[in-house]
């Protein structure tokens, strides 16, 4: 292509890893995958399937079982689970927001929340990235419009997977309690890195009942697939009745449902949270002085800019044995394009020190 963005699929190599969303090691973990298989064989589970989707015969006891166990996790009044991350977002916001409503939504969203609320009736606006006196004007010029049973929504994420930063949640919530303003965090890149236990960003923050809806994904710290939407009883009903993404596809299977379960005590006690808080610690000093964007959770990103500076420093440093991968335009706006870094329980400090002092060398 013209501006050196085509992509491909690549197989994984045996470089250090600083690429995955495995932040904790789970993805790989022996223990897990042992606990599972045991589980499953404990409680007579052994099919390799759900059989169907969750309204037919897909919605084994074991879904309940896990669904009940991320509320007492979590502290929500309901959980429901969905296939993946895209199918979560996508059902949410192609269902809950009526014509007439309006959505809200931070200009560097996940690409599956823009196409939920691109299925959507209602209208939609972007609001400047982390800016909350642009998402206040916003919500006042439409209160001013007067529209008859109009609700706002209000849509972020507690850590940005291209950029590794986050907005200010507590002066978020005030804004949209003010305002009467349904607030919706996605959860995904700090589940497992936020919190006591690994509860996310909203737990730390101890704002998890002052959202409308919550949305965490399996696939980065937890290792696994699933996600789960959590709020109260009365949006688990309405999703389960309207949702399409939730409806009209077959169920997770045992074993995927046994994994999360699975991950998720793991969650509770294991160390390597903070191996991983160590080591983004350490990140964090080593490239002070280099052009990476704030953030204090495991995602880190060098600004650079063009396709293919970007493209070369990625090539030299995975053939110096270090997986960082490069985040091209359009997935990120033209002169913003970056390297990203993503750091895991499991790299150790001469890994991080390394891999930084050779960047710096090949910025220099």
């Amino acid at each position: 292509m013209q501006n050196n963005s085509l992509r491909a699929l690549s197989v994984s190599k045996n470089q250090v890893d600083f690429s995955s969303n495995d932040y904790l090691g789970f993805a790989t973990s022996k223990t897990i995958f042992q606990k599972t298989h045991q589980y499953l064989v404990d409680n007579n589970l052994q099919q390799n399937g759900a059989t169907g989707s969750r309204l037919l015969t897909g919605n084994h006891q074991l879904y309940q079982d896990v669904e009940a166990q991320l509320c007492k996790f979590h502290n929500s009044e309901a959980a429901l689970l969905f296939n993946s991350g895209y199918d979560a977002n996508i059902g949410f916001f192609s269902s809950v927001p009526q014509r007439g409503d309006v959505i809200l939504f931070d200009e560097f969203i996940h690409a599956s929340i823009r196409d939920g609320i691109g299925m959507s009736l209602a209208k939609s606006y972007k609001f400047k990235h982390n800016n909350l006196d642009d998402l206040h004007e916003k919500i006042q010029k439409l209160q001013q419009s007067n529209t008859p049973n109009q609700e706002i929504y209000v849509v972020t994420e507690s850590v940005f997977s291209m950029d590794g930063d986050s907005p200010d949640l507590k002066k978020l919530v005030e804004i949209c309690e003010k305002a009467g303003a349904y607030l919706i965090v996605d959860e995904a890149h700090a589940l497992g890195v936020f919190g006591e236990n690994g509860q996310g960003l909203l737990h730390e923050l101890q704002l998890e009942t002052h959202v409308f809806a919550r949305i965490y994904t399996f696939g980065k710290a937890l290792g696994c697939h699933g996600a789960a939407i959590l709020g109260s009883e009365t949006l688990k009903s309405y999703l389960v009745n309207f949702a399409r993404s939730f409806i009209y596809t077959t169920g997770l299977s045992p074993h995927a449902v046994a994994t999360i379960k699975i991950a998720y005590e793991e969650l509770s006690k294991t160390s390597e949270k903070q191996r991983l808080r160590h080591n983004i610690n350490t990140f964090q000093e080593a490239t002070k002085e280099l052009n990476f964007i704030k953030g204090n959770a495991a995602i880190h990103c060098c600004i650079l800019s063009g396709n293919d500076t970007v493209k070369n420093i990625a090539n030299a440093l995975q053939t110096e044995g270090f997986d960082v991968k490069p985040i091209l335009s359009p997935t990120v706006p033209a002169g913003k394009e970056r390297l990203r870094f993503c750091l895991h329980s499991y790299n150790t400090e001469a890994e991080i020190k390394k891999v930084i002092n050779r960047l710096k060398e090949h910025l220099s």
